[in-house]
């Protein structure tokens, strides 16, 4: 009996562990919509973010990141509110 009660608790305590697929990001919300933004409007697989910047400007938040592709491009994303959708720049070579 203590047995079978051992067994059951055992399978509950692995059922309610959380599985990779539900963990959720530590990244502000924002930068998820800059990553499905950019799927959308630049056709980009975001693998990460550089230079993270979330700021008030003139009494509105302003939000930028640079993002790199899964393919190698770069573009430099902002959003002021109230506006919803990020523009989206690409980085290109600069010759000075």
């Amino acid at each position: 009996m203590l047995r079978n009660f051992l067994c059951v608790a055992m399978a509950i305590g692995l059922f309610s562990l959380p599985f990779e697929g539900q963990a959720q990001s530590n990244d502000p919300a924002w930068l998820d919509t800059v990553r499905e933004q950019a799927a959308e409007m630049e056709a980009c697989e975001v693998t990460y973010f550089l230079n993270i910047n979330e700021t008030e400007l003139g009494g509105k938040r302003l939000y930028e990141a640079r993002i790199q592709c899964a393919d190698g491009r770069m573009f430099d994303a902002s959003r002021i509110e109230p506006l919803t959708e990020f523009e989206f720049r690409a980085c290109e070579v600069q010759v000075c």
